[in-house]
């Protein structure tokens, strides 16, 4: 990648969604973007389907000054993520940043526990409506949602939409 690639950080603990992760990712680098997985540790991260991931970052290593974009792809992930307050500190001040932050599924979890959700429009799985709503956020029930630099999606099957988005926030 040429240090004009513009750099993305997806955020991952052990029991992610497998296909959240992967998706994503594959469509960014398509688009040019260079991925960094961050995660509690360095090493390998195991998705619930069997994929894995290699953290090459820690939260203590990097910065959102660092990255033009963050991922937080769901299933488990998000829940494991939200008790570390390295993980949540990067997380707030990457919202704060106003550079595009995409989640999907459980993602929100994080930017619950980040507490960045109040008075924001978002989607998610249905599962954790209630916290968003709890937390301050607009719950809406729709496949993609974009409030300014927050970009989310429900589930899988939204995936098509929220790549097409996430690819058009990076540039």
């Amino acid at each position: 990648m040429s240090d004009s690639a513009k750099k993305v950080a997806v955020v991952l603990a052990n029991n992610y969604e497998d296909v959240e992760a992967t998706s994503p990712i594959e469509a960014l680098e398509n688009a040019g973007a260079e991925v960094t997985i961050v995660g509690i540790e360095k090493g390998e991260i195991t998705g619930k389907k069997g994929d894995t991931q290699t953290a090459s970052k820690t939260f203590v290593d990097v910065s959102p000054d660092d990255f033009d974009m963050l991922l937080i792809p769901g299933g488990g992930s998000p829940e494991n993520l939200r008790i570390d307050d390295a993980a949540v500190q990067f997380t707030r001040d990457f919202v704060q940043s106003g550079k595009p932050v995409a989640s999907i599924c459980h993602g929100p979890q994080l930017l619950i526990s980040a507490k960045v959700v109040s008075g924001r429009k978002l989607t998610s799985v249905n599962k954790i409506r209630d916290d968003i709503v709890n937390a301050g956020g607009l719950y809406v029930d729709e496949e993609l949602t974009e409030d300014g630099n927050l970009i989310t999606s429900r589930v899988p099957g939204d995936l098509p939409a929220f790549n097409e988005a996430i690819t058009k926030a990076l540039g």
